[in-house]
């Protein structure tokens, strides 16, 4: 918990770990597209601005990913944040849009130090009443297959 023998440890726990090929070229860093990595920045940011106010019900989906000017090469991200409730909206929005715009200039940056390009970052949030107990929008949202 402290940081000491981390080197050894991961000597020892590589012993336990069973050979074979590699599952994806080296150039692979990951298997999500960008989209789903700047949905969960998003997240994140929801979780650190809001704490325990955010709405437990609370998901994130990139409706837009496109370059808008290829002069200046930044991209355009059109990302909806989605809850249950007319009040949890109030929550995610803030007085006057703070908290949303907080929540965005957060993001934002994460984002472009994430794809290293700059970025546009629209984002709305949305009411959709019991959204997580409904497959086929549990479905749209990625979380069922």
């Amino acid at each position: 918990l402290k940081g000491h023998n981390l080197d050894e440890l991961k000597k020892v726990l590589a012993d336990f770990l069973p050979e074979g090929p590699f599952l994806y070229p080296p150039e692979v860093l990951a298997d999500q597209p960008e989209r789903f990595f700047v949905a969960e920045l998003i997240r994140e940011e929801l979780f650190l601005n809001l704490g325990q106010e955010l709405p437990y019900a609370t998901a994130v989906k990139v409706e837009e990913f496109r370059e808008r000017d290829p002069a200046e090469g930044k991209t355009y991200i059109r990302a909806i944040i989605y809850v249950e409730k007319p009040s949890q909206r109030g929550i995610v929005i803030g007085e006057g849009g703070a908290m949303l715009k907080k929540i965005g200039q957060w993001a934002r940056r994460k984002i472009e130090a994430f794809l290293g390009r700059p970025v546009y970052l629209d984002l709305w949030v949305k009411v959709r009443p019991k959204w997580s107990k409904k497959e086929v929008s549990l479905r749209e949202l990625g979380y069922l297959r």
